[in-house]
């Protein structure tokens, strides 16, 4: 409870303008000793202590600067920070937002070439060959230092195939 409190007020302190955006002529700004317009507020809640009435509106006279200060010496004193708040609507919807995410369904996939066994590998390189366009020699080098990607990014569809094709002359793949 203190800590929303206090991010809502260095929210408030960070946020104030410069300088009033009602005209001086006003008959809600008050201009106190060369300091900033001040503008009175109605306030709603009817539970505040006497104290804190007090303490907001001397927080609300305040000059930016010494606004700043202020927030500055709470920040030490109470060893928290302004930043580390975060609003509770922000909190509450990362949350949801990563429940929307996870029933996405993924759509790109890698095959990689696990094994080849040595009485396989000239087929595996024709596939190779045949799927990648690649020369014999570039293929023979995949194949050589596995496991590798032969693929990247792939629709489910032509992932499928590919492991079908490697598979049926004895290569071991996987899709990830």
């Amino acid at each position: 409870m203190a800590s929303t409190a206090l991010s809502s007020a260095f929210s408030l302190l960070r946020a104030a303008p410069a300088t009033s955006s009602l005209p001086r002529s006003h008959p809600f700004v008050h201009m106190s000793r060369g300091r900033r317009p001040s503008v009175a507020v109605a306030c709603t809640t009817t539970t505040a202590s006497p104290k804190v009435v007090e303490l907001g509106d001397a927080i609300a006279g305040l000059t930016l600067e010494e606004a700043r200060l202020l927030v500055d010496h709470l920040q030490e004193r109470l060893g928290v920070s302004a930043a580390s708040f975060a609003p509770a609507a922000a909190v509450a919807a990362a949350p949801a937002a990563a429940e929307a995410e996870a029933p996405a369904e993924k759509t790109e996939f890698d095959v990689v070439i696990e094994e080849v066994p040595s009485s396989a590998r000239i087929a595996t390189i024709k596939v190779v060959r045949a799927l990648t366009s690649l020369a014999l020699k570039e293929a023979k080098d995949l194949i050589e230092g596995l496991p590798k990607k032969l693929k990247e990014a792939v629709g489910k569809d032509e992932a499928e195939d590919a492991k079908k094709q490697l598979e049926a002359v004895g290569a071991k793949v996987t899709i990830a």
